[in-house]
């Protein structure tokens, strides 16, 4: 299963970046295109971004119920992302060693690392209430997303 279809992915793409197009601020960037893949994306509860800092996961702007503020490394899909700086799909999270439940309606999630001059600048995170939501679909078009933050 994957959030929306590849026509709707490419149609977010290009709203994407033309969002962050000319903007270097990466709260407004971040916080727009959480709003607009929130709104976007089918079964969503959370869409979000934690920036690394400190050597920990620090949340930012996001979209749905309040989260978990400090994220370590390697600790729940988020810390896990970020340690291996690697997509993770995830289609059952009580099945998930380690899992953080900041929303109990999550059943499934993908984080997309985010990178800033090829290092890793924090993720961006998405929680379903349904199983299995996520594919690789989602990571291909999320990634692209992910990458015009800096751009």
């Amino acid at each position: 299963m994957t959030a929306t279809t590849k026509e709707n992915y490419e149609l977010l793409v290009q709203q994407a970046k033309a969002l962050v197009d000319g903007e270097d601020d990466w709260i407004a960037n971040t916080t727009n295109l959480s709003a607009l893949l929130f709104n976007s994306l089918n079964n969503v509860n959370f869409a979000g971004v934690y920036r690394f800092e400190n050597g920990e996961l620090i949340l930012g702007p996001f979209q749905g119920m309040p989260a978990c503020v400090h994220i370590q490394m390697g600790k729940g899909v988020c810390g896990t992302a970020a340690k291996e700086e690697k997509t993770q799909i995830v289609p059952n999270v009580h099945e998930f060693a380690g899992h953080i439940a900041c929303d109990s309606a999550s059943n499934s999630e993908i984080v997309v690392p985010i990178f800033k001059d090829e290092k890793l600048w924090g993720v961006f995170d998405f929680d379903s209430t349904k199983p299995n939501n996520f594919d690789e679909t989602d990571q291909k078009y999320l990634t692209e997303i992910a990458d015009a933050i800096f751009d």
